[in-house]
């Protein structure tokens, strides 16, 4: 259990990087080389020697507070290694399912992917196996079939999934078919079943549903040199940047996946020295 709960947090180890990094620029380095294939394979051995070792450290004469408990088997360093690959393995998996995405192909490839199939944080998939492990915890305790519950919450859990992915493909195949148009289709918060569409036009422009987003241009903003490391990190991870107006005339990089027009959240780039240049005229 350690194995396969601590080997499918543990590629979140990136986040360490918001000790050494200021600003934006952890959108640059997350869900990246912790994702990647080395990761998937050097993470699970190391957790799985420090599990091997504690188990040893257990079995040594003399520890009786922190002793192995009796009965249990000592573990097999080959089955705690599948088992903390299978973890960590799931973390990139889920990770790949929303708009935000991952590079599942670091260090060999620096390239996003996306899902677009839940929201980051799913209330509905937290729910159903939050209740699947209060209720298998409940049938053990009174000496009932506990594992059950974990069976039937994993076949739902697939089946949502499966589910919410072709909601995602069928708005995708139904949404505007015109040459120059990308479209992603953003799942909500709450209503999962819902999609939020935004919509890049020939010009560049991201449109939310019907509404243009952004006031200035961003090609001039795309050339400016990148000794400013948040511009940089940002638009290496921004998958529908646009570039909004500030009130005193400089420029606030926005990404359309992420935008909330009252908030000046952890996905916005203030650029102060950069004026912000007018759209063409439509």
């Amino acid at each position: 259990m350690p194995a396969l709960i601590i080997g499918a947090n543990l590629p979140d180890v990136d986040a360490a990087c918001f000790f050494w990094l200021d600003g934006v620029e952890h959108l640059g380095f997350r869900r990246g080389i912790t994702h990647g294939p080395p990761a998937l394979v050097l993470l699970p051995l190391v957790l799985a020697g420090l599990l091997y070792g504690f188990d040893r450290w257990q079995a040594k004469p003399g520890q009786k507070r922190f002793g192995r408990p009796e009965g249990r088997l000592p573990v097999n360093f080959e089955w705690l290694y599948l088992l903390s690959f299978i973890g960590c393995l799931t973390h990139p998996a889920l990770d790949w399912l929303n708009v935000y995405g991952i590079r599942l192909l670091e260090p060999f490839s620096s390239r996003w992917f996306y899902g677009d199939t839940l929201f980051i944080i799913d209330v509905w998939l937290w729910a159903l196996m939050g209740f699947a492990t209060w209720f298998s915890l409940r049938r053990e305790k009174r000496g009932g079939e506990w594992r059950r519950p974990a069976h039937v919450a994993i076949a739902v859990a697939l089946a949502y999934i499966g589910m919410n992915g072709a909601i995602t493909k069928i708005a995708e195949v139904t949404g505007p078919q015109i040459s120059g148009y990308r479209t992603i289709e953003s799942p909500l918060p709450l209503t999962s079943w819902q999609r939020e569409t935004l919509t890049q036009k020939a010009d560049g422009q991201w449109w939310i549903e019907r509404d243009l987003v952004g006031e200035c241009a961003l090609d001039p903003i795309r050339k400016i040199p990148r000794g400013n490391r948040d511009l940089a990190a940002f638009l290496f991870w921004s998958r529908a940047p646009f570039a909004e107006r500030a009130p005193d005339g400089s420029v606030l990089l926005r990404d359309a996946r992420f935008y909330d027009p009252r908030a000046r959240d952890r996905f916005t780039v203030a650029l102060p020295d950069v004026k912000c240049e007018e759209l063409p005229a439509r």
